[in-house]
């Protein structure tokens, strides 16, 4: 009898007979509301997500001055003289930005400082994480996990506008973001919201656009097929849209947001200095650029890693004190330029290589060097050579670096396991292991076993 009354209300009972009516709360829709919108979500672009496990860290002790400083813009962001809800990190490849923003990421969530979080990334499995597809309903999906008043209002609105998925980022933004904040505000459910402080959008530079058919009027082989409705017979000749177009999209969302508000939280975006994001942010109401160059001097924190990384490799593999020889540090930190992913790729090299002992793999790496006049103004020379040299390194360079196109997979969009791929263009058993050789360091395997690029 009990379990008969659970979440109901306006009732009163009077000698064992009731006399109101007894009104249900519907859990079971709020359940598979949630359960419809986790469907849809990049649950790997999420901050602490099991894709992102393996993702760059800032090693203790470096790019401190830089968390603190995008930590004190989070936490005293309101006390400057005239206070801005977004705030731009840039810097070229390589220069430690997913690693400073996992970082915050994770020090801002286990203070409860942390709203959101979105990590795009290029070389992900997971189309969405690609693409803006799932952008606002992953944030929408955090907002609602945990905030009750915004579970309700997000759930309401998927049942009662299952279309929402289909909308353009703006509207959703409107439906499952601003409007369910606005709610929760006027029925005054914003405690909970008042300690959270930030949203953290890392990679934005790597937004690429989804598949979308587009045909020639005047070519009449990629019209749509006889059978096809008559409403996309007479479609209109659209031009390819551009990823910047895309890119610019999730920044003029976060934007509609901070203009809000009813919004609670800063933006803290992270990408590389392309040009469309150098002009969205040259004006408008946005605080500081933070440009990761030598004003936070990279090359200190490059040595510490470097240091730390080859006293792990001495202990593991139980060499001498004098390894690595006087200056090889100091040389790596020159040859890196101030650019971390030099130093990771040097370290992934020697700790992946399965042909060599470290000392022989130190001397590969130290030995590779830039050639022409031209390489002295490139700061990526170093990078380069070594990538090279990795390269050269494979029985086969050619081959492994050569990408099988299959045409079919392609058209259906189908992505198969890197497993079955392998069983398919093998001579013999063992060959792309064979081939990759030590490519490891410049690349990764998916968990779901499918192959891709790194930032090669």
């Amino acid at each position: 009898m009990a379990n008969s009354f659970n979440d109901a209300h306006h009732f009163v009972i009077e000698n064992n007979i009731i006399n109101n009516t007894v009104i249900r709360s519907a859990p079971c829709s709020t359940t598979s509301s949630l359960k419809e919108l986790h469907s849809r979500i990049a649950a790997g672009a999420i901050h602490d997500s099991s894709e992102r496990c393996d993702d760059p860290k800032c090693h203790p002790d470096t790019r401190v001055a830089v968390q603190d400083e995008l930590y004190s813009w989070i936490v005293h962001g309101d006390q400057d003289q005239q206070p801005r809800k977004i705030k731009w990190v840039t810097g070229p490849a390589g220069s430690g930005k997913t690693a400073i923003m996992g970082s915050l990421a994770e020090k801002c969530g286990s203070e409860g400082l942390l709203g959101g979080s979105f990590f795009f990334s290029s070389s992900s499995p997971s189309p969405n994480r690609r693409t803006k597809t799932a952008f606002v309903l992953t944030l929408a999906y955090q907002f609602a996990q945990q905030h009750h008043s915004m579970k309700t209002a997000i759930s309401r609105v998927i049942e009662e506008r299952p279309e929402v998925f289909g909308k353009t980022l703006p509207v959703q933004m409107k439906l499952l973001v601003l409007d369910p904040f606005r709610e929760a505000a006027a029925q005054d459910h914003t405690s909970a919201m008042s300690q959270q402080k930030v949203i953290i959008v890392d990679g934005v530079d790597e937004c690429d656009t989804g598949r979308i058919a587009i045909w020639d009027a005047d070519d009449d082989s990629k019209k749509p097929a006889a059978g096809v409705a008559a409403a996309q017979q007479i479609q209109t000749p659209m031009l390819e849209r551009l990823k910047d177009e895309d890119q610019l999209e999730v920044l003029q969302v976060l934007l509609q947001a901070s203009s809000d508000p009813c919004f609670p939280f800063r933006i803290l975006i992270a990408s590389r200095p392309e040009r469309i994001f150098r002009l969205f942010f040259e004006t408008g109401p946005f605080a500081p650029t933070l440009i990761l160059d030598e004003k936070y001097n990279p090359d200190a924190d490059i040595a510490l890693f470097l240091e730390a990384k080859f006293t792990e490799i001495r202990r593991r593999h139980r060499l001498s004190s004098s390894w690595p020889p006087p200056h090889t540090i100091s040389t790596l930190v020159k040859n890196a330029s101030g650019q971390f992913i030099y130093a990771a790729t040097v370290v992934r090299f020697i700790t992946g290589s399965r042909k060599h002992n470290p000392y022989t793999l130190l001397d590969i790496v130290l030995g590779a060097k830039p050639k022409g006049l031209r390489s002295a103004m490139n700061p990526f020379a170093y990078l380069d050579a070594l990538y090279s040299t990795i390269l050269r390194s494979c029985p086969d360079p050619g081959l492994s670096v050569s990408e099988p196109h299959c045409d079919i997979y392609d058209a259906l969009d189908i992505y198969p396991p890197a497993r079955f791929i392998n069983c398919w263009l093998e001579t013999f058993d063992g060959e792309a292991e064979h081939l990759l050789g030590d490519l490891h360091s410049l690349h990764f395997t998916a968990s779901r076993r499918r192959v891709f690029r790194g930032s090669i």
